[in-house]
């Protein structure tokens, strides 16, 4: 692969696309019931990927200063001088103000505004919060839960409580997944001058207490789908096991506070999630 492809690749954040895909095809799936319209889901997932591209492009670009600061980030391709700003910031422009006309164009108004609203926070509410409040962390999980309600709105073109279930869980999973990432990488996130809880906390006691009260409240409202009938007993059983696992993993690190038990609330988090997808597709298929 040329090496201006893969950094144009990098440049889009491939990981978050990804799971914007797999969310939002997530809420069409469940949405969906008769036969498929299968030329508007193309252009959903089209447009969403657009979107996404260009968000990760100029999010890139409003960072590149303190990215250099980070171990972890030092290499990007515009901090690094492989993309200049400018060539990445066009590129973010372009493929953002596409993505939104396909959806807009040849999905729907609901769909587009959703999708804008993501590209909105993200990039103007998200990114500059980092350097101001520990809370970025929250507000961020706001435009990370949208693809659901995006899928939803695909097929109905409404937001129904089925949607919202989905945006719940997918928002509250983000914040132990997340607090985990941030302990992790505490001492870069201080390098960078980002004021993200685990650089706030020395000792790490906010941040587990923090990852033990969000992973209980993604217990609860993991039960949601239940309760409007939107599941059954096959996808109950699966989320509270994988909760379970999930807490038991909070808890351990909450009694060390170690970088190895942060990677184990990660690797928890990054099982539950897929996992419990899975669950309902099984749930809805039979």
């Amino acid at each position: 692969m040329p090496s201006l492809y893969r950094d144009y690749i990098e440049l889009t954040k491939p990981r978050i696309l990804m799971m914007q895909i797999v969310t939002l095809g997530m809420g069409i799936f469940l949405a969906v019931d008769g036969p498929a319209p299968w030329g508007i889901i193309l252009a959903s997932m089209v447009g969403t990927v657009c979107v996404s591209a260009g968000a990760g492009s100029l999010n890139h670009v409003m960072e590149s200063d303190v990215d250099g600061l980070m171990e972890r980030t030092r290499n990007r391709p515009i901090v690094a001088g492989r993309v200049s700003r400018f060539s990445a910031a066009v590129f973010g422009f372009f493929m953002s103000i596409m993505g939104l006309a396909i959806l807009f164009g040849f999905v729907n108004n609901l769909v587009g505004i959703l999708s804008f609203l993501t590209l909105f926070l993200y990039l103007a509410v998200y990114t500059p919060l980092k350097k101001l409040s520990w809370l970025n962390t929250l507000v961020g999980a706001v435009p990370g839960a949208i693809p659901p309600l995006g899928g939803w709105a695909v097929i109905t073109g409404a937001l129904p409580a089925q949607a919202w279930s989905l945006f719940l869980i997918l928002f509250i999973w983000q914040l132990p997944h997340f607090y985990a990432i941030a302990w992790i990488f505490k001492d870069d996130y201080e390098k960078g001058g980002f004021k993200m809880l685990s650089v706030l906390d020395p000792d790490g006691l906010r941040t587990a207490r923090q990852i033990i009260m969000q992973t209980i409240l993604l217990i609860i409202v993991s039960v949601f789908p239940i309760v409007i009938g939107m599941v059954g007993i096959i996808y109950g059983v699966g989320a509270m096991v994988l909760g379970g696992y999930f807490l038991k993993s909070g808890i351990r690190f909450y009694k060390s506070r170690s970088i190895a038990d942060a990677r184990g609330v990660l690797k928890a988090s990054v099982f539950y999630l897929p996992l419990l997808l899975v669950f309902m597709i099984i749930d809805k298929l039979l």
